[in-house]
């Protein structure tokens, strides 16, 4: 058994967490109010089963946080999810409960208050790249802000577009971009979505979910052409506060 019995354990599970964002920010959040009898750790996983021994093996583990690979993989594994997790069917925080897994999407409040700030009228359609868990919460968080949008998949399903479907039309009729894809992300910082940044403009605005490094390739790219830009830190922040804000009530 892991932990110590007058201490209360949470923590991150997902694949290559070395460069995570949220251990540090924990620790610092406890450390800066005076927070003595709480800890959170990095619990890296090869793969989602591997969930069950985690729990059993560390003492009074309360929550958790889940990151890429397995905020849709852990959805079976849970015995209970938010009307909002049930709908998106993308999990980032789960509460443990008497041993009951609750499962949380706190990445659309984050989302939502992060984008408002610099959201203007114009940008009333969006295209997400990518398609995974956090993809989700992204279309669910705008179709409540009634912004009309496309994803864009690798293999794109019936309803989404693929990249080879960019053109400067595609582009300049939905002015939110959104990168939910780990492109870019340190230390691979060369790497952003193949999209066609010769047709952005000062109407675009260009929302990563990379925070690390501050200012990704494909946010190079479009304050290059005009662009406005927002990485996903505050995102994160916002999202971090909602789960500590779950785990405390």
């Amino acid at each position: 058994m892991i932990g110590n019995s007058n201490v209360r354990n949470f923590g991150l599970i997902g694949k290559n967490l070395k460069h995570s964002f949220s251990e540090k920010y924990f620790s610092e959040k406890f450390k800066s109010g005076g927070i003595t009898d709480v800890n959170y750790a990095l619990f890296e996983l090869s793969e989602i089963a591997e969930l069950k021994e985690l729990i059993v093996s560390v003492e009074n583990l309360e929550g958790f946080n889940v990151t890429i690979p397995f905020k849709e993989q852990i959805i079976p594994l849970l015995d209970e999810l938010s009307p909002e997790a049930k709908e998106i069917q993308a999990v980032n925080t789960v509460k443990i409960i008497n041993g009951k897994l609750i499962g949380y999407n706190t990445d659309t409040v984050g989302f939502k208050k992060s984008l408002a700030a610099v959201l203007k009228p114009h940008h009333e359609r969006a295209l997400i790249l990518g398609s995974g868990g956090a993809s989700k919460a992204i279309g669910y968080t705008l179709d409540h802000l009634g912004v009309d949008y496309k994803m864009i998949s690798r293999t794109p399903a019936e309803d989404e577009l693929g990249y080879h479907d960019l053109n400067k039309y595609v582009v300049k009729h939905f002015p939110l971009i959104i990168n939910t894809t780990p492109l870019g992300t340190f230390p691979e910082v060369d790497k952003c979505p193949d999209i066609p940044y010769e047709y952005l403009t000062s109407q675009n605005l260009l929302y990563d979910l990379v925070y690390n490094p501050e200012q990704s390739l494909f946010l190079q790219k479009g304050e290059e052409r005009g662009a406005a830009t927002l990485n996903g830190y505050r995102m994160l922040v916002l999202q971090a506060e909602k789960s500590w804000e779950i785990w405390n009530k």
